[in-house]
């Protein structure tokens, strides 16, 4: 049995800085021949007072992050030639996103953007900043700066030879 391709992690969200991390995990996994995966977690519905309209926001909120990652998967495969393979979640970030990296061992990088301005380099990246990290199983996280252009994070990507 053979072992599974080494991959790169990157947490698919909404923020303006997001693009910037997929594009340098991107051309990375291009570069060293990882896969590439998109974690998109959905964050938990409150219950409504009935169910009907409980699972409806649920479908709509599942909905929602498959066309997000779906529209990112080819955003990436477009601008750097690398599939990316979607995982969805429904929970909390943190505790997911540990999950994962506890299942799958073959994710040896996990990539985030931090956020421009004076707001901080946003709430994960702070809060792993401020913890031991996400415990369990060891994995180095790179920090993309959020003010890249697309250019100059596929330039990062390449070997330090080679920029």
């Amino acid at each position: 049995m053979t072992e599974p391709r080494s991959a790169i992690l990157v947490v698919a969200d909404e923020s303006d800085e997001f693009p910037i991390a997929l594009t340098y995990a991107g051309a990375l996994a291009k570069r060293t021949g990882a896969r590439l995966i998109l974690l998109r977690v959905i964050e938990p519905t409150d219950p409504a007072p009935w169910a009907s309209i409980t699972e409806e926001m649920r479908r709509q909120a599942q909905d929602a992050a498959e066309s997000l990652t779906q529209r990112f998967a080819a955003e990436v495969w477009a601008e750097c030639g690398v599939t990316a393979e979607p995982i969805l979640r429904e929970g909390d970030l943190k505790p997911e996103l540990r999950k994962l990296l506890e299942e799958d061992v073959s994710i040896m990088l996990l990539v985030l953007a931090s956020e421009v301005g004076p707001r901080g380099p946003g709430p994960l990246v702070a809060q792993l900043g401020r913890s031991a990290g996400l415990g369990g199983r060891a994995v180095p996280v790179l920090v993309v700066p959020g003010s890249l252009t697309r250019a100059e994070a596929r330039a990062m990507a390449q070997p330090f030879d080679q920029a």
